[in-house]
């Protein structure tokens, strides 16, 4: 028989009591945090009274800033929906991936350029989702709302989320049989309501291990409806200068908030609060009017601006950022952005960081400890550092690339640092501003500072050429005094 010296005997005994106390492996069920991620659908930069807005109200949303991260330079990929949620959800550009407008796409059959169609009509099934990046740590993941990445068999259910309720293109009122699967909401029952409750109900199931929860509002897109009451409410609220104050936006964007409310509630509630990170982001900039001149409100609700047709086209105001939804001006792609975690990030903490949506997949992946290789190009950065340690690289490059007609012509832009540099594709011109002292975009710099305009102008080819942008093309069809009219897209006709 094996004899053992007194002193391993004393070493192996010393050990064990000081891993009783010192040395127990980690809980790391308690370590990884739940992460709620709010994404609002067409909510402006300038729409939160945390960015400057002095009529709508978001006390929700105020409390989330200070006790969070608010961020001042956080963008869109894209100025509309669909090429932005897929870069979310892949961490590439969308030039990379293909879907460079939204599903199924902007067409105007007579104009200048012949613009390119998105390569798919849907997420493809290969690319690895934030859902299925974080189902490698264990997640269970949970998706409601809107998706709007492609119909069955595309929706999330496939694509890494364990439970979901996609909207899909139905009214803020009688959605129930809209929804997939189709729900029993009372008829009276507002969308943004109706969402939280499916989310929250996934809360109070998967608590008890980390889950993700993605809640995809379809508030403030057009046509712009909500609840009466909060409507006749702005109504009767005094009018604040140079802004359009409309009634029925203005309670889209409490309802956004309202929500908010209900899920930070739900997470104390659960005393989930402390381990929880939130991140709060919109798609894209914010609508001011829409692009084919429809009144915007819906019309059960144009009675409140009967005879005011300002109000029945214009949405709200991205001023001081100039343009909206559908331009790569500032008004198109900068978003609001405000992260909570607790014991991490600093309450009432600001950040001028140049954040991206590609970032969203490395930054969840990091935090849930995900080490496994991904099997796509990644695009983004995981910015933790910069919630937990303020580090940001104040020159970063950002690429955009919207090749399509809709508010404006196609065009791919650079950001690197406070330059910022569009290249408009229907007629080759290029505008160059410095967004530190020139948020509005108003002084194109583009022929006094030539160094900076060409070495921008070079990266940005460099950048098309390694994702392979695909651009738009003459047009045969060509026809000037038609070229303002829109078509139906071509994939939309199939």
């Amino acid at each position: 028989m094996r004899t053992v010296a007194p002193t391993a005997i004393f070493v192996y005994f010393w050990i064990m009591v000081m891993c009783s106390t010192s040395c127990q492996p980690p809980d790391e069920t308690a370590a990884t945090p739940n992460i709620v991620f709010i994404l609002a659908d067409d909510l402006g930069w300038a729409d939160l009274p945390a960015y400057g807005n002095q009529f709508h109200e978001t006390p929700n949303i105020d409390k989330l800033v200070a006790e969070g991260m608010r961020f001042t330079n956080a963008y869109a990929a894209c100025p509309v929906c669909s090429p932005t949620r897929a870069s979310i959800q892949s961490g590439q550009y969308p030039a990379r991936l293909g879907i460079i407008d939204f599903i199924t796409g902007h067409w105007r059959p007579h104009e200048r350029l012949t613009v390119p169609k998105n390569k798919t009509q849907f997420l493809p099934l290969e690319i690895e989702t934030i859902g299925e990046v974080l189902k490698q740590a264990n997640y269970s993941t949970g998706y409601f709302g809107k998706w709007h990445l492609g119909n069955e068999p595309y929706f999330p259910e496939h694509q890494g989320y364990d439970e979901s309720v996609i909207f899909h293109g139905s009214p803020y009122y009688k959605f129930s049989k809209r929804l997939k699967p189709p729900q029993d909401f009372p008829d009276d029952k507002i969308l943004s309501e109706a969402l939280t409750d499916l989310s929250i109900d996934f809360i109070n199931k998967h608590h008890e291990k980390p889950f993700f929860l993605t809640l995809a509002h379809y508030d403030v897109h057009v046509q712009l409806d909500a609840d009466s009451g909060l409507i006749e409410k702005y109504l009767e609220k005094p009018r604040v200068e140079n802004h359009p104050c409309n009634a029925v936006y203005a309670a889209m964007v409490e309802h956004i908030d309202n929500s908010v409310g209900r899920i930070m509630e739900t997470l104390s509630t659960l005393g989930l609060s402390d381990n929880t990170l939130v991140v709060f982001f919109s798609d894209n900039g914010g609508l001011v009017s829409r692009f084919d001149e429809v009144p915007l409100i819906a019309e059960s609700k144009r009675h409140f601006y009967a005879g005011d047709s300002l109000m029945l086209h214009v949405a709200s105001s991205n001023a001081p950022l100039r343009a909206e939804k559908g331009t790569v001006y500032e008004g198109g792609i900068r978003e609001p952005m405000i992260v909570k975690w607790p014991g991490v990030v600093p309450a009432g903490s600001t950040s001028d960081a140049l954040i991206s949506s590609i970032d969203l997949l490395p930054t969840f992946r990091e935090i849930a400890g995900v080490t496994d290789p991904i099997d796509q190009v990644v695009d983004g950065e995981s910015f933790l550092a910069t919630l937990s340690e303020g580090e940001y690289d104040p020159d970063r490059s950002l690429f955009w690339h919207y090749p399509v007609y809709h508010h404006d012509v196609p065009a791919s832009v650079i950001r690197k640092g406070d330059w910022k540099l569009i290249h408009k594709l229907d007629n080759d011109e290029l505008f160059l501003y410095d967004l530190s002292r020139d948020v509005g975009e108003q002084h194109n710099l583009a022929e006094s500072e030539v160094a900076i305009r060409d070495a921008l102008k070079s990266q940005l080819d460099q950048w098309r050429t390694e994702v392979a942008a695909e651009m738009p093309v003459p047009n045969a069809q060509f026809d000037a005094a038609k070229r303002k009219e829109w078509g139906t897209h071509p994939d939309r006709q199939k």
